[in-house]
């Protein structure tokens, strides 16, 4: 699967290269990046995508237009099953409270809709995560029942 870049008003939604995964999984640090860039969710993603650089996945890294910087990552967890995707994301501390995780939130569900086979886009949200519920509530999600994880019940909300 060929990947294109996801443009919205402030951010760039790009696919996750070989090379920037390999360089967050080694702890390397790129000048493109914002200082407190990766976090530990996109060291997790970027150890996934390094480890199976061939297999396809829906993982991009949010780069701020405004200045270059990569400041986030959110991704499809593919491929679907039975036509449901689950999404997730996070931004850097330094870049919240900006409205880009909602920006980003909103873009990633529109593209998953046009994918072949998906017809229902979901994420799971720690229900004490409030920052994290408001996101999904802002980008239109509707919570839609709960999930159990190894973590304890989440939250599942979907795209209308």
């Amino acid at each position: 699967m060929s990947l294109s870049d996801l443009t919205t008003d402030r951010l760039v939604l790009r696919p996750w290269p070989a090379g920037e995964a390999a360089a967050v999984a080694a702890g390397e640090r790129r000048p493109h990046w914002a200082p407190d860039f990766p976090a530990d969710g996109e060291r997790m993603i970027g150890g996934i995508i390094a480890g199976n650089p061939d297999r396809p996945h829906g993982h991009r890294l949010i780069i701020e237009r405004e200045t270059g910087l990569t400041v986030g990552g959110i991704g499809l967890k593919l491929p679907p099953t039975d036509g449901a995707v689950e999404f997730g994301y996070g931004i850097v501390e330094s870049r919240r409270c900006r409205g880009y995780t909602t920006e980003a939130v909103r873009a990633l569900v529109a593209h998953a809709r046009t994918l072949p086979g998906v017809t229902l886009v979901f994420a799971t949200v720690d229900p004490a995560n409030v920052a994290s519920v408001r996101v999904l509530e802002k980008a239109g999600l509707r919570r839609d029942g709960t999930v159990d994880s190894d973590e304890g019940p989440l939250h599942r909300y979907v795209a209308e």
